[in-house]
């Protein structure tokens, strides 16, 4: 089977580390021109556009400001004219144990939603109105098994923001699957990124690795193959569904 993403206009949020990084790698290698979005990592980006090909461009906002994430769909757009592929990649996880000042824990609670939440319905918003206007489109949103399982008392944030995702994403799926617009989750369990490491440190990585059914931990290029697939279309009558990629430490 030969996947081939040629001709595709793609924009993968916080692409300049982690899974965004090897998905708008994997991306590329398929044939699609991607729309890098980064928000501080600029020299990672502008490697990662020469490195993809098809006239990839780096896109710089910040989605933790509501104004940037509207901005930025604009801007994807003035410069390739379709977007076929949204893929919500960027989030943020921060440690707020529920014993901090009230002011410092509602902060921490109202970022990491602004981020990994509010910033995918935004963009997911302007997707699906210009999905309408071009005949259908595809959002991967990519979640975490947190939404499910749950997560640690430092992170109550990060696992509703990731479950608002989910209920989001499922959301569009049934109410616009008759304008050709799909919509899927992928949620990995811990994967080998710098957003991990503040829990393994905390944890450590034993206690990781013991979590899991298979002996190593999960890769960014683990994940990003089944991004490549479901941007294809080749699994479009799986609209609303959710895949995990948690190495068997999480089976629903």
């Amino acid at each position: 089977m030969n996947v081939d993403l040629s001709g595709m206009n793609i924009l993968v949020t916080g692409a300049s580390s982690g899974i965004g990084t090897a998905t708008a790698r994997a991306l590329a290698l398929a044939g699609a021109t991607v729309a890098v979005h980064y928000n501080r990592n600029a020299d990672n980006a502008r490697a990662l556009v020469k490195e993809c090909g098809h006239e990839a461009h780096a896109f710089k906002a910040d989605l933790a400001i509501p104004e940037d994430c509207f901005r930025l769909f604009v801007d994807v757009l003035a410069k390739f004219e379709t977007i076929d592929v949204l893929v919500n990649n960027a989030g943020i996880i921060i440690n707020a144990p529920i014993d901090d000042p009230a002011d410092e824990w509602l902060e921490s609670w109202n970022t990491t939603l602004t981020v990994n939440l509010t910033a995918s319905g935004i963009l997911s918003r302007a997707a699906i109105a210009h999905f309408m206007d071009r005949g259908g489109g595809r959002i991967i949103n990519i979640a975490s098994r947190a939404a499910f399982r749950g997560d640690t008392p430092e992170y109550l944030a990060y696992a509703a923001s990731k479950g608002g995702m989910v209920a989001m994403s499922r959301s569009i799926a049934r109410a616009y699957g008759k304008d050709n617009i799909k919509s899927f989750v992928v949620a990995p369990g811990f994967v080998k990124t710098g957003m991990a490491r503040q829990f393994i440190d905390q944890y450590g990585e034993e206690i990781v690795i013991n979590d899991l059914a298979l002996d190593r931990l999960t890769e960014p290029e683990d994940v990003a193959p089944t991004v490549v697939f479901l941007a294809s279309g080749l699994m479009d009558h799986a609209t609303g569904c959710t895949i995990d990629i948690n190495a068997g430490s999480y089976v629903r």
